[in-house]
């Protein structure tokens, strides 16, 4: 088992890792809109989403893998009204690869963030 961490993306927030890598697969965290400072990025959903993604993909090169080699993502929403917009900005950023995914409602997330997104991932 290795512990992954990279700067590109915002430190955890508690004591967990931004992933694991284990048996040619790399285990996310749970990515939410914060910036690489800490800092929590705007209030609308496209351009938290676009955040989480970004975060995402820091943390699956780190890893060394990418979106191209995610199996499987979760996606939690403070709100299923923004599943639409989620969609766009997701799609943005998978294009033709399409891994399998869930997607939940939740009360609240970590910083009052209106999107989570982890992920499964091969190794390259």
């Amino acid at each position: 088992m290795q512990i992954i961490h990279t700067d590109k993306a915002p430190a955890a927030i508690g004591p967990y890792s931004q992933a694991i890598k284990l048996g040619g697969l790399l285990y996310t965290s749970g990515q939410i809109p914060l910036k690489e400072n800490g800092q929590m990025i705007g209030q609308g959903i496209k351009e938290q989403t676009r955040q989480v993604m970004q975060n995402l993909e820091a943390v699956l090169k780190a890893g060394d893998s990418s979106l191209k080699e995610v199996i499987k993502t979760t996606i939690f929403l403070k709100s299923m009204n923004d599943f639409a917009d989620v969609n766009e900005v997701y799609g943005e950023f998978f294009k033709d690869h399409k891994p399998a995914r869930s997607t939940v409602a939740v009360q609240t997330l970590p910083k009052d963030a209106l999107v989570e997104i982890e992920a499964i991932a091969q190794l390259n």
